[in-house]
């Protein structure tokens, strides 16, 4: 068994820098993916921002700079997501970090909710999320340093979250119940796996559903405001949690979901 460090004695500022780690974020090219690219930038990681879209990856890493690149990957397919592994590899030495931020929410009524719809959205959030979890602990297996993957999950990933959204919800339970598994599996090695489950986020893909979602009752707004902490939240959000994540700070926590819900849960 591959023992955690135990960090007490280094000062804040060394625990929260990712000096000399390599991260790899999935849906990098916006949204929360493109959020946590820039936040783990900053911290110092070497990040490589992958993304379906690489054109938008490529304009996220020029954006973000502090040496960031781009790459393309497709999350439903297994060697894709091999190859974007062997790539951090290659260019790095090693691979410290995985998030896996890609997803996707497209709200269907359950009598309209097509078994292509339901293979969809379980292909790329939940088998997604598998698959890329799993290549990537076999490069920091095979880099001999540890490391930390993060899947970003829900507040659907506890309960029910409105009309029109049940292959989303299931899938976003998978991905709590998988984090958990990885952790037991892959702790032995130096590895922590984490999720994090943000409320509804303000993202281009969420506002690329608004029109759907309000058909359903569900009014961004009118959540924001019902929250204990009077909003819902922007992909920063989750950035700065997935940074603690990565980060020594969490160097014994594994396992386990945090919420960033603006107390939607409470």
């Amino acid at each position: 068994m591959r023992a955690i460090p135990d960090v007490s004695l280094l000062p804040l500022a060394e625990l929260v820098s990712l000096a000399g780690r390599t991260a790899v974020v999935t849906g990098g090219a916006r949204g929360i993916g493109r959020a946590c690219g820039a936040r783990l930038a900053e911290a110092g990681a070497a990040v490589l921002l992958a993304d379906v879209d690489v054109d938008g990856a490529a304009e996220a890493a020029a954006t973000i700079g502090r040496g960031s690149v781009a790459a393309h990957v497709d999350v439903r397919d297994a060697g894709s997501v091999r190859a974007l592994a062997d790539q951090a590899l290659a260019g790095q030495g090693r691979l410290d970090i995985w998030v896996n931020s890609a997803g996707i929410y497209p709200s269907r009524p359950l009598f309209d909710l097509s078994e292509d719809d339901w293979d969809a959205v379980v292909d790329v959030n939940l088998r997604g999320t598998f698959v890329r979890a799993q290549e990537a602990a076999r490069a920091m297996i095979a880099a001999g340093n540890g490391g930390v993957i993060v899947n970003v999950s829900s507040t659907a990933a506890y309960r029910a979250a409105g009309v029109g959204v049940a292959h989303y919800v299931a899938s976003k339970f998978g991905v709590r119940g998988l984090t958990q598994s990885l952790a037991v599996e892959l702790g032995p090695h130096g590895i922590r796996v984490l999720a994090i489950a943000p409320t509804v986020t303000l993202t281009p893909g969420l506002e690329e559903q608004r029109e759907a979602l309000e058909a359903g009752g569900f009014e961004l707004e009118s959540l924001g405001a019902s929250l204990p902490l009077g909003r819902v939240a922007v992909p920063d959000d989750v950035a700065r949690v997935a940074v603690f994540c990565a980060s020594d700070l969490a160097s014994l926590m594994t396992g386990s979901t945090l919420l960033v819900d603006a107390g939607e849960l409470t």
